[in-house]
């Protein structure tokens, strides 16, 4: 079926699953082992055996497959895809080094939407259906306005999160262009473009991301901040957070894991949750997957894929990495003390909670989406393969989700009633055209930079800079950190 074909029942038509294993992801975890689930207009209707539907209605065969919650990944710098796999052997430092001290700055709007367009695409693909960009290459209004041109040019549920990598949140935050764009862009969108501000609080005492979090006291806005990196971001931060009065139920902090007890402490009573990007902690350097940490103190966990200029963009990876990251920490601290461990905590089932429900949870959207329930959102995926000898037998359906399952085997894909893939192939979507964009970005930065010094950038040298104790380039800020080594 040609992609002008399918376009018309995914706007015009009711659409029901038929016969699938329903993963509910409810409040009680129902599983449904043969069910139907009606999507008509934007919500879903409803869930049975053997529904009745209105004439016309698309029916698509998930018989041997997994209906489930669209997945929600709460942090990925969207704008970096464009240089997919680019950075696959660097540490957090020699990221540090190209996107903050020395090439980031060469990027232009055309070239955020390159990296936006691509990775909403990608992201839909995958059964991501809400990601949040976290879009930290923002320099000036003109390249947000690519940014939010790209996430509205693909029909995915989307969350801006603002940011501004080579200038202090409290500069970009109080800018007349900044409350501009706000006005003119993220104003009455509805459910399907949120909004949330990104930045870092790098532990000076003098507090002065302060300023920006006011901004967002003001316009009511969440805050998504790196917390708890290795060498970057410390408990400092949060005690300052803390004290100041601007660590909320809706604040999301990305990594957290580097942190102390009483900054668990401090997150736990105060509501917030924490993204964990599992792939990223294990390679880059931030520090150890914190789910283990995070699960003592009871702190909501959210999944995300980070970057695609390292890692993959699908969340079946950060499913089953987080799984194995949390099981081996698991496992060798029992080791130490000469014991065995006979049963996993962190089971199959907790991770899919944490890559669907945990993820509305914390972008504040669980009345919307997150789950199958009558009256939701419809955002819903179907994992079905019939080609793939990995896609059966369905025994242990959350399992299957986690440690099988992968990007190729996403059947159809629901986003706000609409279908926007079907049958393994996207539906409505230029994809020509994001490789063409794409391609101009990097034909550019190879221009810009020369080719030796772009093929050098796959593993840089780190300069003599105090990016060594301080990766943030827009503060003066010095934390005397003895963490950093060559």
């Amino acid at each position: 079926m040609s992609t002008a074909a399918q376009r018309t029942p995914a706007a015009d038509r009711p659409v029901v699953f038929r016969n699938g294993l329903v993963l509910t992801m409810d409040d009680t975890h129902t599983v449904l082992p043969r069910a139907d689930v009606l999507v008509i207009g934007e919500r879903i209707a409803e869930i049975g055996e053997a529904l009745a539907v209105p004439d016309g209605t698309l029916e698509i065969d998930a018989a041997g497959g997994i209906v489930m919650p669209g997945m929600i990944d709460t942090h990925r710098h969207m704008w970096q895809t464009a240089m997919r796999g680019y950075g696959a052997d660097w540490t957090l430092t020699q990221y540090f080094v190209w996107y903050y001290l020395e090439s980031g700055k060469l990027f232009r709007p055309q070239d955020v939407y390159a990296g936006n367009l691509l990775s909403a695409i990608e992201a839909i693909d995958a059964g991501v259906t809400t990601t949040v960009d976290w879009s930290h290459g923002l320099q000036t209004p003109q390249h947000a306005d690519a940014a939010v041109d790209a996430l509205e040019a693909v029909p995915g549920r989307f969350v801006l999160a603002y940011g501004n990598l080579q200038q202090g949140p409290w500069e970009w935050a109080t800018s007349p262009g900044f409350r501009d764009f706000v006005a003119r862009r993220l104003h009455g969108k509805g459910d399907m473009l949120g909004f949330q501000m990104a930045f870092d609080v790098t532990g000076d005492p003098n507090f002065p991301e302060k300023a920006a979090f006011e901004v967002a006291r003001e316009l009511g806005v969440p805050v998504t901040t790196h917390a708890g990196v290795w060498g970057a971001t410390n408990d400092d931060g949060i005690r300052l957070m803390h004290e100041n009065g601007f660590m909320t139920e809706s604040t999301v902090y990305v990594h957290a894991a580097t942190l102390n007890r009483d900054s668990y402490n401090r997150i736990a009573a105060t509501g917030g949750s924490v993204s964990v990007s599992t792939e990223s902690e294990q390679s880059a350097g931030q520090g150890y997957p914190p789910t283990w940490a995070l699960r003592q103190h009871d702190i909501p966990v959210s999944l995300s894929m980070d970057t695609s200029v390292w890692w993959s963009g699908d969340l079946f990876s950060a499913m089953r990495t987080t799984l194995g990251a949390d099981r081996s920490r698991e496992h060798l601290e029992a080791h130490g003390r000469q014991e065995t461990i006979t049963h996993c905590h962190l089971r199959a089932e907790q991770v899919v909670e944490w890559a669907t429900r945990g993820g509305a949870r914390a972008l504040g959207m669980d009345r919307l989406v997150g789950s199958v329930e009558p009256g939701k959102k419809a955002d819903l995926v179907l994992i079905k393969n019939e080609n793939s000898p990995v896609m059966f037998p369905l025994i242990h359906p959350y399992g299957h989700v986690a440690f099988q399952a992968q990007r190729g085997d996403v059947h159809s894909v629901v986003i706000d009633g609409r279908l926007v893939k079907h049958e393994h192939r996207l539906v409505g979507v230029d994809l020509a055209a994001a490789r063409a964009a794409v391609a101009g970005t990097i034909e550019y930065l190879v221009g810009q930079m020369g080719t030796e010094a772009w093929n050098k950038g796959m593993n840089p040298d780190i300069p003599e800079t105090k990016v060594l104790d301080n990766p943030y380039t827009y503060t003066e800020w010095d934390a005397g950190s003895a963490q950093w080594k060559h």
